[in-house]
C-alpha cells in the first residue's frame, strides 16, 4: 500500500482560491480538480495496478459514498448524478505516483473523507472540506465577471448602510469570510440546522442546491426554534449580550456561537444579521452582497398592504401588526433557479431576519429579485412578502366601515442600497426591485377576504399629450390569491 500521503494543501488551496482560508485544511471547490501525491512501496504499473477511491460525506452509519478509480470500473445508474472521476498524471515516475481528483460541479458541499483500495487494502488518505465554485461554468452559482467574484466572494471588507432614506449612514463591516476555520464554522451551521437532525442523508444529498442551503442558512443565523446564531432584539437593555450597535464584523460572532457549543449569541438586529448571513454564503463560496431598502414595509397579513385603521375621523389610530421600518438589511445570493424559469437566475432575496413564518420556520428565500421587480408573487419562495416590502400601498382605513381615508402608494421602499462593486460608494438599485412610479405599469392582486375573490389594482404611464387619459385594454389570467 502507500507508504506516504501528501494532499499538496498549499498549491490545491491557491488553485482554488481558498489559499486565504487556510494553509493547513484542504478546502476544494467542486467542478475542478486537484491532485494528490502518493508513494508507493514498490512500482506502480497503470497496466496491471488498480486504484479504487471513496469519496464519503457524514458520519456513520449516515454517510454517502461516491466511489471512483483508475481505471473506472464503478457501475452507475443511467441517472446517476454527482460523478466523482480520477485521472493519473502523466508525469508519475516509479513509485511516486500523482492523481488528478475532480469532484463534479453538483457534488454536495460539506466535509468528506477520502479513501484508496490498493490490492485489496484500504488506507484513509485524509479530509477535505468541498465548498460553491462560482470559477466553475457548471456551478449552479457560477458567476461570469471576474470583479464581481472578488467582490462578492473573496471581499472581506464591506459597507452597509443604515439610517434613514433622507440620511443615509454608511457603516464599514467585516465579513471575515477568509478568517482560518471560517468554512468549518459554517458547515456547522449546516451540520446543526434542523434538517440535518432530522434526516442526515436527504439533508447532506440535498447540499448540492444552493437554493436549499441558502434557505437553510437564512433559517440559521437567527435562533428562534433551533440553535441558529444569533438572537434578536430590538430595544434595550441589552442585559446578558450586547447591544446590536457593538457589532461591526461577522467573524466574532460566529466564532463566539462555534466555541459556546453552537448557542446563541446575544444580540443582533437586521443588519447584523443580514452581516453574518453574507459572511457563511461567501465562506461556502455562494457570491453574496447584503441590501438596505429604506421605508421598509413588513406585511402580516400577506394582503400586499399596510393597513391602518382609526377609530373615527380625528382620532388616534387603532394598533395594526403591519408596520414600516425606518430602514431593513437583508441579503442576495447568487444562483441559477432551475426549479424556476432561466429568467429568474441571477440574484435572490434571501433574509435571516426572523419576520414571520415561512414553511414553518423564520427564514426566507430564496427570492428572485426579478420576480419581485415584475409581481410574479406565485413563485417560490416567499416572493410575496419580499414584494410587500418594496411595494406596498399604505392604506388608511375607517375601522369598522373599512373606508378608506388616503393611499400613499410612493412611501414603501425607497433608495434601495448596496455596496458598489470594487469601491465603498453606495450604489442605488431601486430599479432591480421596482418599476418607477408613473412610467411602468405596476399590478397588485389581493385577495379579498370576505369574498374570497380576486381584486385587481393598476396604474398607467403619464396621462397624453392633449391632457386625456390614453384608452387601453387588458385581460386578466391565471391568477393567483397571496
Amino acid at each position: 500500500l502507500a507508504a506516504s500521503v501528501d494532499v499538496k494543501v498549499a498549491d490545491n488551496n491557491a488553485k482554488h482560491h481558498t489559499d486565504l482560508m487556510s494553509t493547513t485544511q484542504l478546502i476544494m471547490r467542486r467542478g475542478q480538480s486537484f491532485s494528490i501525491h502518493l508513494k508507493f512501496k514498490e512500482p506502480f504499473n497503470p497496466g496491471v495496478h488498480n486504484l479504487l477511491f471513496t469519496a464519503t460525506l457524514g458520519k456513520i452509519p449516515d454517510e454517502i459514498k461516491y466511489r471512483f478509480g483508475i481505471p473506472d470500473f464503478v457501475k452507475r445508474a443511467p441517472n446517476a448524478k454527482a460523478i466523482w472521476k480520477a485521472e493519473l498524471s502523466p508525469d508519475h515516475k516509479g513509485c511516486n505516483v500523482v492523481v488528478n481528483i475532480t469532484p463534479p460541479a453538483d457534488a454536495p458541499v460539506g466535509k468528506y473523507s477520502l479513501f484508496l483500495n490498493y490490492l485489496g487494502e484500504d488506507k484513509k488518505l485524509g479530509h477535505f472540506l468541498l465548498i460553491f465554485n462560482p470559477w466553475c461554468t457548471d456551478d449552479s452559482v457560477y458567476m461570469e465577471n471576474e470583479e464581481k467574484i472578488q467582490e462578492y466572494v473573496l471581499n472581506e471588507r464591506g459597507v452597509i448602510f443604515k439610517g434613514s432614506g433622507n440620511y443615509i449612514s454608511p457603516m464599514f463591516w467585516d465579513y471575515g469570510q477568509l478568517e482560518d476555520d471560517m468554512v468549518e464554522i459554517a458547515l456547522t451551521l449546516l451540520y446543526v440546522s434542523p434538517e440535518h437532525l432530522a434526516d442526515p442523508l436527504k439533508d447532506e444529498a440535498a447540499r448540492c442546491d444552493p437554493i436549499y442551503v441558502s434557505r437553510v442558512i437564512s433559517r440559521m443565523i437567527n435562533s428562534n426554534g433551533d440553535r441558529g446564531v444569533l438572537e434578536g432584539r430590538w430595544k434595550g437593555p441589552y442585559i446578558g449580550g450586547m447591544s446590536p450597535a457593538h457589532w461591526s464584523g461577522s467573524y466574532p460572532i460566529l466564532k463566539r456561537w462555534y466555541n459556546i457549543g453552537c448557542h446563541p449569541v446575544k444580540f443582533g438586529q437586521c443588519w447584523v444579521f443580514a452581516g453574518v448571513m453574507c459572511s457563511v454564503m461567501r465562506a461556502l463560496g455562494i457570491p453574496c452582497r447584503v441590501i438596505t431598502n429604506y421605508e421598509s414595509a413588513h406585511d402580516c397579513d400577506k394582503n400586499l398592504t399596510i393597513d391602518v385603521y382609526h377609530a373615527d375621523w380625528g382620532v388616534k389610530e387603532i394598533p395594526s401588526p403591519d408596520s414600516i421600518w425606518n430602514f431593513h438589511v437583508w441579503c442576495e445570493g447568487w444562483m441559477k433557479r432551475p426549479d424556476l424559469s432561466p429568467e429568474f437566475d441571477g440574484w435572490q432575496v434571501v433574509d435571516p431576519t426572523p419576520q414571520e413564518l415561512s414553511g414553518g420556520a423564520h427564514q426566507c428565500g430564496p427570492a428572485p429579485v426579478k420576480a419581485i421587480l415584475n409581481g410574479n408573487t406565485d413563485l417560490d419562495y416567499d416572493v410575496p412578502f419580499v414584494f410587500a416590502e418594496v411595494n406596498a400601498d399604505c392604506i388608511d382605513y375607517l375601522d369598522g366601515s373599512k373606508k378608506t381615508i388616503s393611499t400613499d402608494s410612493r412611501r414603501v421602499g425607497q433608495n434601495i442600497s448596496t455596496k458598489s462593486v470594487g469601491s465603498n460608494k453606495r450604489w442605488d438599485i431601486t430599479s432591480h426591485y421596482k418599476h418607477k412610479e408613473g412610467q411602468a405599469h405596476r399590478i397588485k392582486y389581493v385577495s379579498s377576504p370576505d369574498m374570497g375573490a380576486i381584486t385587481g389594482g393598476f396604474r398607467i404611464g403619464a396621462a397624453s399629450k392633449n391632457g386625456k387619459i390614453a384608452p387601453f385594454s387588458f385581460s386578466l389570467k391565471g391568477l393567483y390569491g397571496v
